[in-house]
Order: C-alpha cells, then structure tokens, then sequence
C-alpha cells in the first residue's frame, strides 16, 4: 500500500524509466531525473525533473526526451558515426542534427506515439530558443533547420510551428543545393552508413566540402589494394619491387649526400652571418646595442600563443551607434512590453538588494564645517545666541562609494528569445538599483559581426587559406552602458539587444579579456565583474580550421588569469550550462525566470561585510 506522503510523481517516473530502457533495449542502462540539463553516457540517461505536481508540459517533456535518448541508444553506432564524421565544426554540426534526426525518425515509423512526444521535446526546445520569432534565414542555425527537414521528410509529420518556421526558412535552399541528395532518404534510412555516406553528400552540395576532410571509404579502399599488393606473390612484381627498392636506395644516398652539402653550406653561410655581425657591433660607439625592432607583443595576455589572424575587422562600438535613436525607443518599449509580467519580481529583487547594501553603509557625519549640509539639530544654540555662527555637517564616504560592478553579457545567437530579454531587463533593473547606492555600474555585450567568418575569414580565403589561422571572425564588443554614464541615458540601449540579427556567435575569452582591461583602468579600489552566459564558446569559422578546444582553452587561459591576479572579483552565472567548470565562484541555473533571483543574491554577497557570509551567498549552484 502506497504511503499518503509518498510522491505521487514516483510511480510515473518508475514506468518511464523501464519503458526507456525497452525502447532503448538495453536493461542495464541507468535512468535519473534531475533539474540539471538532460543528458545521455555511456552508462544511462538523465531526464528532466517531474515534480509532484505532474503538470502536462512537465510528463510531455520527460517523455520525448526519453524516446529520443533510447531511440538513439538501439539506432546509433558511435563506431559508424565517428568513422564517417566531418572534422569541420559547421560540417560535424549538420552531420549530427541529420543523425539523431534519422534515429527518431526510425522509431516515429515504427512507434507513432513516440513522435508525438518527440514533437512535443522539440517544440518546448524551439519556443525557449526563440526560433519562433525569426524572420530571416541568416538568424537561423543551418544544423538546426537540416536536422528539422530530414525528420519532416523521413516521416512525412508536421513540425511544431517555431521548428517549423525554422525549417521553412532554410528549405529553399537546401533542397536547391542538395535536393538529388535527400530524395534518397527513404533508401538509406534504416543503414546509418550509407545514411552518414548521404550526410556527407549533403554537406557537400550546401558549400562546405571543405570541412569533410578524407573520405572514409576511399581510405579503406587504399587499405585494401595495400593489402593486397603485399599478399601478392608474383615473380615479376617482386623483380619491379626489387628494383624499385634500389632506386630508392640510391636516391636516399643522393638526398644524404644533398643534405650534407647544404649542411656544410649553411654553417658556412652562419659563420659568416656571425662574423659580419661581430663587425657590425665593433662599428657602433661604445654603450649602445644594435637597433633591432622588437618581437610583436602576444594578442593575448592570458595566453602568448593564442593567435587572430587578422584584428582590421573587429569593433568596440557604443549600442547607440548601431541603430536610430527612434529604433532603439521602439525596441525598448518592445523590451518593456515583452517582460511586464517579470519587472515586478525583478524590481522587489533589487529592492531587496538595495536595502542589504543600505543596511551596510553606517551612515557617518563631519560636524561643525564651514561649509556642506545645514546642521538643523544645532540651531536651537543659534536661537539663544544670534552671534553664534551657523554650523554645517558632511557626510563621509561609504565603503561602496568606491566600488565599479561590470555586467558582461554573452550576445551570441544561442540567447535569442527570453533568455536575453531578461538578461536585458535584470542588467537595467539592477544599474538602477547600485546607482542608488553610488555603486558605478557598466553594461557589456559580446557577439561577432557575422555568421561564419565574416572578412576575417574572406581574407583568408583570398590568401590561400594559410593553415592554424587562430580566431577566424570579426568581433564586435558592445558597450550598452560606460561606467560613467548615468542609468537614465543608457536605457533605451538596452533595447538594442532585441535587434533582429545582432545575435551571432560567442568568443568568450576575448570579451572576458577586453572587459577586464577596462575595468583595470577604472580607478576605484574595488571592481566586480559579472558573466552571464548559456554555453561554451562557440564560432564555426575559427573551430573549423583550428583545434577543437582552442576557443575554450583561451577562455580558461583568461578566467586563470584574472582569478589569479585578484584585482578584480569574477563572478559567473551560467543558464542551462554548467560554468562552474570554468570559474571558481559561479552559479548554474537551469531556467531563465530564475536569473534575476541569481544576479541579486550573487551581488548582494559580495557586499556581505562578513567574509564567512559572503563565502557561503557565493554558492555554486542554484535551482
């Protein structure tokens, strides 16, 4: 008998796990469920959380989420996916989207109840990405929208409508470019081989052939004649094998002997280069060193060998300067309009910071000044005495009179929707708030100038596509609000983040790094600087041509940098993404209506004027 306290989620949750691992046919995989971001290892799958309150959206989003990680636990072999996989980052994205979109595909045609919750999972995903309101095709992820097709096409079923919109965007010219390719899904949907042949096809005929590396199978085919060619033991191909082994003999001994010459030839050649600067040093008047021009400074502080390819293009730009006085009105009334419902609980929020803060300054005074504010409590003495001479009163500075908070904000595509409506909405509610508390405040923004590359990758292009080209796009920094610069004339910039197409790609470690510089030349004792982000980071032009973790290397190159140097107080929250395996003080949380609550609790612990209290506000997770 079921005990009335029990979780009435319990038996719901228990089901779902044993028809996972049926589906999945695999009995000995694990099934959890935790408000952590869903996931899948080798060893099970995490689902989200279903509370006890079991609300439709809560069971749907639990159950797509398992149909698509078991139908891709019994459809996927990763030996195959890997075999066939692209190197190039944009390439290996559409490669993956087109996979897991073959997966379930497969069990929506054998399972029809699966592709209801599978559509319900993708909906949920695409509303909370704000694929809905996109309205041009360059805004859109190209991986996004090729998966989106290929499961439209393999299972003739309609798309959520945000998905759908999405798919629509790109499908005119991805069925101009590969549609020969993708009518021959239905033949090649349940071999993934010969699917991952067709997904390289693909790839090929939307422009990115050169992100394919070799092919998988003409290796294979070279292995095998190799093979073969050992195996074989005719009399003649060893008498040419024989002969070729002594023409290659006598060509190493004419290479070594080349070598030898060159080598006697450039010791020569450096003993000369040697005594001629010898010469050139005796001719110089005493005390004085050779003129030589210095070696060119690192890019990077946090990492003298990470490398850009070429800076020309890249921007620092103020918000006001990217659009119309008029359109960054109209987007910020948009902004307004859009979260009405969440400045409420944001602005109780602030109100609460600002009463912590208040609380801390111990408002002291200077009396008996020559000059400053009328001392009221000392006029019953001028009363009784008209020659005594009126006294006045100062206040002293307060502890946070002398403190510079920075707000950097990640702008990458990825935010799009409510995510970066209330990251906007926060950053203004809570300039606002430290304003009142004669805290400086300044507000940041990071994206790139464009998708892919941009001219950076243009230029590279026209010189030969020279090889480890380092950060291959055009930043653009954003300044939303100076430090300086009062709340009332930076608010309508914020609205500028509602702008159609600002939201491109993220390169993190740099932004962090032109962040900190500006705050190091600010002169107030104490600096705080927070990151807001929902992932790692991400810029296809740069990881398609470099080492995968080179972006993210720089990043932690950076974090290392400032948390070492200790002149500023890095603090991070990460939506939906796990930044405490970046940061040392950081806070994860897995819904964005929890980011306002998160920003006002991190802030107000730095300001706790006891350091066990501020060690226990900074939690690292949150949710």
């Amino acid at each position: 008998m079921t005990k009335p306290t029990d979780n009435p989620a319990d038996p719901f949750k228990k089901a779902l796990a044993e028809a996972t691992k049926t589906m999945a046919d695999d009995a000995e995989m694990t099934v959890t469920y935790s408000v952590d971001p869903a996931g899948m290892t080798s060893e099970g799958v995490r689902l989200p959380q279903v509370s006890r309150r079991m609300t439709r959206d809560e069971v749907m989003l639990a159950r797509g989420t398992a149909d698509a990680f078991a139908l891709r636990r019994r459809h996927h072999d990763e030996g195959v996916a890997s075999k066939y996989a692209p190197p190039g980052g944009l390439a290996r994205e559409i490669y993956d989207a087109m996979e897991t979109a073959r997966a379930e595909a497969l069990g929506a045609r054998a399972m029809p109840g699966t592709a209801v919750n599978i559509a319900h999972k993708l909906g949920q995903e695409a509303e909370r990405k704000g694929y809905g309101q996109i309205t041009q095709a360059s805004d859109a992820p190209l991986s996004v929208a090729a998966g989106y097709l290929v499961r439209h096409l393999a299972t003739g079923q309609p798309l959520p409508k945000s998905a759908e919109n999405v798919m629509n965007l790109w499908r005119g010219f991805i069925e101009e470019q590969a549609g020969g390719a993708l009518d021959r899904i239905d033949d090649v949907l349940a071999d993934q081989a010969a699917f991952a042949r067709l997904a390289r096809q693909v790839i090929s005929d939307l422009g990115y052939g050169d992100q394919l590396g070799d092919d998988p199978d003409a290796e294979d085919e070279d292995q095998e004649a190799e093979d073969q060619a050992e195996a074989d033991d005719n009399p003649e191909s060893t008498g040419e094998d024989q002969s070729e082994q002594e023409e290659d003999a006598e060509a190493d001994a004419e290479r070594s002997q080349e070598q030898q010459q060159d080598q006697s030839q450039a010791q020569v050649s450096m003993q000369d280069d040697a005594d001629m600067e010898q010469a050139e040093e005796s001719e110089l008047p005493e005390g004085e060193a050779p003129l030589e021009p210095p070696p060119p400074a690192p890019y990077s502080d946090a990492d003298p060998n990470y490398t850009v390819y070429t800076p020309e293009f890249d921007e620092e730009v103020r918000a006001e300067d990217l659009a119309e006085p008029a359109e960054l009105e109209r987007l910020r009334a948009y902004l307004d309009q859009q979260l009405d419902p969440l400045k409420g609980a944001v602005s109780r929020l602030a109100n609460k910071l600002q009463r912590r803060l208040q609380a801390q300054q111990n408002r002291s005074w200077l009396f008996d000044l020559e000059e400053g504010t009328l001392d009221a409590g000392r006029l019953a003495r001028v009363v009784a005495n008209p020659t005594t001479p009126l006294s006045f009163k100062q206040e002293k500075d307060t502890e946070f009179r002398d403190t510079c908070v920075t707000l950097l904000l990640d702008n990458s595509g990825s935010m799009r929707g409510r995510p970066i409506s209330i990251a906007a909405i926060c950053a203004d509610v809570l300039a606002r708030t430290l304003e009142r508390c004669s805290v400086k405040v300044e507000i940041l923004g990071f994206t790139t100038r464009a998708w892919k590359g941009g001219q950076s990758r243009e230029k590279w292009l026209a010189s030969g596509r020279p090889q480890q080209p380092g950060r291959l796009n055009d930043l653009r920094h954003i300044i939303y609000k100076g430090a300086d610069a009062p709340w009332r004339r930076a608010r309508p910039n914020l609205g500028l983040m509602m702008k159609e197409g600002l939201l491109k790609e993220n390169i993190d470690g740099e932004a962090l790094e032109w962040a900190h510089r500006r705050m190091m030349a600010r002169k107030e004792a104490r600096k705080i600087l927070m990151v807001i982000s929902d992932g790692a980071p991400v810029d296809d032009s740069t990881l398609s041509v470099n080492p995968a973790s080179f972006l993210e290397k720089h990043l932690r190159d950076v974090i290392s940098m400032v948390e070492k140097r200790k002149q500023v107080e890095l603090i991070a929250i990460g939506i939906g993404h796990d930044v405490t395996r970046y940061y040392q003080r950081a806070v994860t949380i897995t819904d964005v209506e929890q980011l306002a609550g998160a920003m006002t609790e991190q802030l107000a612990s730095l300001f706790e004027s006891d350091p066990r209290k501020r060690a226990r506000g900074l939690s690292r997770k949150a949710g």
